[in-house]
């Protein structure tokens, strides 16, 4: 069989596989086979991992669309060096994703714009490469879509599909009051999901501040007690990286309201 003749072969061979990712590099795999930069061994590997990306790309695809996640944002383009005070150590730990195994929760405090979301949106993208199942919402999206279940009678349907996911990404906690009704139906889904999957949360609060984000400082203990129970914390202090540019400016949140500064005030000269 002449070499043109192989090759079609070949491609018919992976084309009945449902092998695209590999039918696309074949070709320059050959001519580099032919020229000798690369051994037959090699030329096998690329040609897998031609597959194995494809493949890939397209669970992630699938997973964007039912995940509901926001974007694609991976380790790789997080910039350690703005935040030094991370463990970029525990980081990369928690991106080997044993955490999910042991259905363990992490949870992702600081200011706005130190990377919180995009840690937790690239734990979800790593998750969803390896083929779990992951969810993504801010939680303000999802008390209403819980409330909203509630008014229709669907609720429990509702609980029973945000408890399915291996990981459940919760976004933006304490950016917006949440009412007690609202409270009460988030507290069902935290102790649907205890020990039963990973969760992971992102908050600019720090936790003695949910009880006011949630107002209810008994349901929040509640639910700080399940959260926490298996818990990885990532406490990340350092300036907003979408506004490094402007070293000089502070957010309104960093600084410290008129209350504040009186009761630090009251501190320091009372015994």
């Amino acid at each position: 069989m002449s070499a043109s003749a192989t090759i079609a072969s070949i491609k018919t061979h992976l084309a009945d596989l449902g092998m695209p990712g590999s039918l696309e590099v074949v070709d320059s795999l050959m001519g580099k086979l032919d020229s000798g930069s690369l051994s037959p061994a090699e030329a096998i590997e690329h040609l897998l991992v031609a597959q194995i990306a494809l493949r890939r790309e397209r669970r992630l695809l699938s997973a964007m669309h039912s995940s509901r996640l926001p974007s694609i944002k991976r380790l790789d383009s997080f910039d350690f060096s703005f935040q030094p005070s991370i463990d970029r150590n525990q980081i990369l730990s928690l991106h080997e994703l044993t955490f999910i195994e042991r259905k363990e929760n992490v949870i992702l405090l600081g200011p706005a714009g130190v990377g919180k979301t995009h840690l937790a949106i690239s734990l979800a993208v790593a998750a969803a490469e390896k083929g779990k199942r992951v969810y993504f919402s801010t939680l303000s999206d999802l008390v209403l879509s819980l409330a909203a279940a509630e008014k229709q009678g669907r609720l429990r349907e509702k609980l029973n599909f945000l408890k399915g996911p291996s990981l459940l990404v919760v976004d933006e906690i304490g950016y917006m009051p949440v009412t007690a009704g609202a409270t009460n139906l988030f507290f069902q889904l935290v102790n649907a999901r205890y020990e039963r999957a990973s969760t992971v949360l992102t908050s600019n609060k720090s936790f003695k501040e949910w009880g006011e984000v949630f107002g209810d400082p008994v349901a929040a203990s509640a639910m700080l007690d399940r959260l926490l129970h298996h818990c990885h914390i990532v406490n990340i202090k350092g300036n907003s990286y979408r506004l490094r540019e402007y070293p000089g400016l502070s957010l309104p949140q960093e600084q410290s309201s008129p209350r504040r500064r009186i009761r630090r005030k009251l501190q320091e000269v009372l015994p």
